[in-house]
């Protein structure tokens, strides 16, 4: 427990915010809960995000102008690098994540040192909006062709990405395509693996227990991005066919010690094999 805790205090959880004003203070309060270090990138909102958590213990960076989800977490990376710190744990502003599942993340963080942590939404999955369900698992499709291995979840906000994948340099892409694309600079400029924990999302909709503003993701616009992206990067890895063959012969490795989702990918992963 000592170790988990000591990893707590050496993470930055890092929050890119844009018109977030319903939900910003409870997401904030709740990262404090569980990290005491919590950084807030407000993305030129003008529905006074800022002013929500300005009193909070936090650092709190305002763009004058939107930039864009890619602009504030590579902002959010740099100043977490230049504090010191050993890695970053991303969430959306919107209150879709729970905090609570920080603990989880930062330990499969410490079980695993040097991989990339997702927090996968592949509990009650069918509670997500069907478009969306279906939009993400053709982008894990994709993305996971991109790396090389199978990955839960490539689009999921709630990550861990330990200080080295957070210093890559010229990563390009931004909103949700550089998402994508740091997957797989991580997994093939740096080998890292991705390991997924597997939490529930929370979505608008009859009978949901509490409201979120609208997302920002665009299934049409915002695949197509992501889809004409991954395939340049696809074709300009080259070994196309083989590549692909890899990927599907490569399962994706889940950190969940209840034995509810795939344990034998864990032991995998646990004795070094792919």
């Amino acid at each position: 427990m000592a170790d988990f805790t000591d990893l707590a205090r050496r993470t930055c959880v890092v929050i890119p915010a844009l018109n977030e004003s319903l939900r910003i203070r409870e997401v904030v309060e709740g990262a404090l809960a569980h990290c005491p270090n919590v950084l807030v990138i407000d993305d030129g909102s003008d529905d006074g995000t800022g002013d929500c958590v300005r009193d909070l213990p936090i650092t709190l960076i305002r763009h004058d102008q939107r930039q864009g989800k890619g602009a504030s977490l590579r902002e959010g990376f740099a100043e977490a690098m230049r504090r010191g710190f050993d890695g970053v744990l991303t969430m959306d502003g919107d209150g879709q994540h729970h905090a609570a599942d920080i603990p989880r993340l930062l330990e499969a963080a410490h079980a695993y040192p040097g991989a990339l942590i997702i927090g996968s939404r592949i509990r009650k999955r069918v509670q997500q909006p069907k478009h969306r369900r279906l939009a993400n698992e053709f982008g894990d499709w994709g993305i996971s062709w991109g790396c090389g291995y199978r990955i839960c979840d490539t689009q999921s906000g709630q990550r861990y990405y330990p200080a080295n994948v957070c210093q890559l340099g010229d990563v390009p892409g931004e909103d949700f395509v550089f998402e994508a694309q740091i997957l797989m600079s991580a997994a093939r400029e740096l080998d890292v693996r991705v390991v997924s924990v597997p939490i529930e999302s929370r979505y608008q909709g009859p009978g949901a227990a509490a409201q979120f503003r609208k997302s920002h993701f665009r299934p049409l616009r915002d695949l197509w991005r992501i889809t004409s992206h991954v395939t340049r990067q696809i074709v300009r890895y080259g070994n196309v066919v083989a590549e692909y063959r890899r990927t599907r012969a490569n399962p994706p490795v889940i950190h969940d010690p209840t034995g509810e989702f795939a344990p034998a990918s864990t032991l995998q992963m646990q004795q070094g094999r792919p």
